[in-house]
């Protein structure tokens, strides 16, 4: 599988330029031979949560179509990163999955609200796991802040994807700290992780990129630095059935405790 990590610079609050970068960073991503193109996380908005109902994309129509249509025009699955979701008078950080056709396969709202950003204040949290097909090759996605729960992946990589695909905004300070939480959630859940993190800023925070490809060992694949890119890097999943054959970690849990 041929991936794309497309790390943007998101213009906060400011959708319609932000959909332009988007589509360009996957205009890119497809000249590289992609086949799936990672977005990072509320790439429509940025972090400008005190102004959702101006800003947020009612049931996300627009976005939807958008994806849709790239998906189709380049004929790559779109990993959509998320974006900022106004639905039934509440406000969600979405992610949506496309396939090759411009089929929309799942959509999954950030399940763990980032308090220190004021997720908590002002965006509902979702209720539901994020398991697909892309391709024929098992995944699922989560969204930033999940990454700190590690129940919450096992419990969703137990049904067998290959690829864990994560959308964030990381802020710089804390860009160790995402480094090894995601090498962990590779290595414990014998998978490929896929993570896009955005560059640029808000008013509030600085964001340093350093998006990563990690094989089931945790090992380094691909990564970017502090700047906008879109980088592309081969998945061999034979890896991921190599390292689940020579230590049957999933088999060993002791469902009956926990």
């Amino acid at each position: 599988m041929q991936v794309a990590l497309a790390q943007i610079d998101i213009k906060f609050g400011d959708p319609d330029e932000n959909y332009r970068r988007v589509a360009a960073a996957v205009q890119q991503a497809a000249a590289q031979g992609a086949e799936v193109v990672v977005l990072p996380e509320m790439w429509n908005t940025g972090y400008a949560l005190t102004d959702l109902a101006q800003l947020a994309d009612t049931d996300g129509a627009r976005t939807k179509r958008f994806l849709s249509d790239l998906a189709q025009q380049y004929h790559v699955n779109l990993v959509g990163g998320s974006v900022a979701v106004a639905r039934e008078q509440r406000y969600y950080n979405e992610m949506l999955i496309f396939d090759r056709q411009g089929q929309l396969l799942r959509q999954y709202d950030k399940v763990h609200r980032f308090g220190l950003m004021r997720e908590d204040q002002y965006i509902t949290a979702g209720q539901t796991e994020n398991v697909f097909q892309l391709d024929g090759v098992s995944a699922m996605g989560v969204i930033c802040y999940d990454i700190r729960f590690p129940e919450w992946l096992r419990k969703q990589a137990a049904q067998g994807p290959q690829v864990i695909f994560v959308a964030a905004e990381w802020p710089t300070v804390r860009l160790p700290q995402w480094r090894i939480l995601l090498q962990a959630r590779a290595i414990e859940n014998q998978a490929y992780v896929v993570a896009v993190n955005r560059v640029g800023a808000d008013p509030d925070n600085d964001f340093g990129g350093q998006s990563l490809v990690l094989d089931p060992l945790g090992q380094v694949v691909a990564e970017t630095t502090d700047q906008p890119a879109v980088v592309t890097a081969t998945l061999d999943l034979q890896q991921v059935v190599k390292v689940r054959g020579s230590m049957p970690v999933f088999a060993d849990r002791r469902t009956e405790l926990y």
